[in-house]
């Protein structure tokens, strides 16, 4: 496989994984950290920081906004619950090694 045919290959991958996480609103993010140690917010981090690494200037927000599908605030009042004291025990034990 070419480079070109990897790279659309790995775009599209990554599209569909962005637009079934902006489908499945009941995942929360919290669930993502403690069962991949990733969550919409780093994806979109990592989005930002390849396109600024491409020398396109991006803002969080602006990078939230597109793996969100919509502004992160919105979505935090729309989507986002409060963490149960189980989902923060565990974000804390998975987490230990992060600092």
């Amino acid at each position: 496989m070419d480079d070109a045919t990897r790279t659309e290959l790995e775009a599209a991958a990554f599209r569909r994984l962005r637009d079934h996480l902006q489908q499945r609103t009941d995942v929360q993010n919290i669930d993502l950290m403690n069962l991949a140690s990733f969550c919409r917010n780093c994806l979109s981090r990592w989005y930002q920081e390849a396109a600024n690494d491409k020398g396109i200037d991006m803002s969080k927000d602006e990078a939230r906004e597109i793996f969100y599908g919509m502004p992160y605030e919105q979505w935090r009042d729309q989507y986002q619950t409060e963490a149960s004291p189980e989902q923060q025990a565990a974000y804390e034990i998975s987490h230990k090694h992060v600092t």
